[in-house]
């Protein structure tokens, strides 16, 4: 039992690997947009006036990404903590977390870096190192203590909303960076940009990290599905009761005369930055009902597929903004400014071409390079990738 149990936690959770997976592909339909629709702005929420109707349709779906990927990133913190002291798990959670914050700085900020006024964006992978750091520091607390931190973070940092200090007031950096999206000025001419303010990405590691048991062997299978199941169910419930009482959780949503398409757009533009109540609400939920369809077909050959990006989340993220960055610079180099003062292309339906394409190109390195991570356990700094 005791050899079974720890085969299993060493290798791959097929239906975490594809879930992981799913979002990552996901995403790269949003930075495609990012790329290549750039001209056509997208506020956080989306103006259901005023977006496209297939460009928000597009921005809900990619919405997944971030929560779900945060609260795996718990649930993967926890799994690893099994075979490992809790020191080495804090070491371990601080030392990815440290590279994480890096690569955010020191490569991908450059990637976007304006010419005038050169600009680090603290955007998710930062966000992401911070909540690892953050995590390490809690794992010794009681499973239902991190539960209760966990919950009343998510559920109550819209209660913070109304606090917004000026950049000449006392902690206001502090502030950007926890629940305040905004513009720091730093010493050389730099500024950070707070995408990511990661309060509520907090609550939500921490939540990821509370449910982590739930994949133990010892877990049945069906338990687990039955556990998701109304965790997922009861989350969308909760989701519809706040949404349709349009109070407490996120903006209010606003019925359009003799248009349901935009007041339903209105009902489901959800405020990221940060993420409120109901975002996470909606996402989450959402991403239980996923990973209990990707354990009920574990054997197909999707979520094999699925998995291949879910085994190199991070090589994936360099490796697709890496290349987003280079052609649109070629593209800019080569034909000018096309969309005011940027290149871009003049149809949304060219991004989904590009998406389709991409995803088979960046399929093929991810492959190799979920292999060699995996036959390669003897590197070391491998795993901080």
């Amino acid at each position: 039992m005791a050899s079974a149990r720890a085969s299993t936690l060493l290798g791959r959770i097929a239906s975490i690997d594809a879930l992981r997976g799913l979002v990552m592909v996901l995403m790269l339909l949003d930075h495609l947009r990012e790329t290549w629709f750039l001209h056509v702005p997208v506020a956080d929420p989306v103006d259901a006036r005023t977006t496209l109707p297939a460009v928000a349709l597009a921005r809900l779906v990619v919405s997944l990404c971030a929560p779900i990927f945060v609260a795996l990133t718990g649930v993967a913190a926890y799994l690893f903590g099994t075979q490992h002291t809790r020191a080495e798990t804090r070491a371990y959670l601080v030392k990815r977390g440290l590279v994480l914050m890096a690569l955010e700085v020191f490569y991908l900020s450059e990637l976007y870096w304006g010419v005038a006024s050169p600009t680090l964006w603290l955007q998710v992978i930062w966000c992401i190192g911070v909540c690892m750091i953050v995590l390490a520091a809690l794992i010794g607390l009681p499973r239902p203590v991190l539960f209760a931190v966990g919950l009343l973070i998510v559920c109550g940092h819209n209660l913070l909303d109304p606090i917004h200090l000026q950049p000449d007031q006392p902690f206001f950096a502090v502030w950007a960076m926890l629940h305040q999206r905004d513009v720091i000025a730093l010493p050389l001419g730099l500024v950070a940009k707070t995408t990511y303010p990661v309060l509520p990405w907090i609550g939500v590691i921490v939540l990821g990290y509370a449910i982590g048991p739930w994949f133990l062997p010892e877990v049945a299978t069906r338990t687990r599905e039955r556990r998701f199941l109304a965790l997922g169910c009861g989350m969308l419930v909760a989701f519809m009761v706040l949404r349709l009482a349009n109070g407490y959780g996120d903006k209010p949503w606003f019925v359009v005369k003799g248009n349901a398409l935009w007041t339903a757009m209105s009902v489901l533009a959800l405020a990221k930055y940060p993420p409120s109540l109901l975002f996470l609400l909606l996402t989450l939920g959402i991403g239980a009902l996923l990973l209990v369809t990707l354990e009920r077909i574990r054997n197909a050959s999707v979520v094999a597929a699925l998995a291949v990006f879910g085994g190199a989340p991070l090589f994936f993220y360099l490796l697709h903004l890496t290349i987003l960055r280079l052609l649109y610079h070629s593209a800019a180099a080569i034909w000018g400014p096309t969309q005011g003062s940027v290149f871009g292309l003049a149809n949304y339906g060219w991004v989904l071409v590009w998406y389709v394409g991409l995803i088979v190109l960046l399929y093929w390195p991810t492959a190799w390079f979920s292999r060699f991570k995996a036959s390669r356990r003897d590197i070391g700094w491998l795993k901080y990738l």
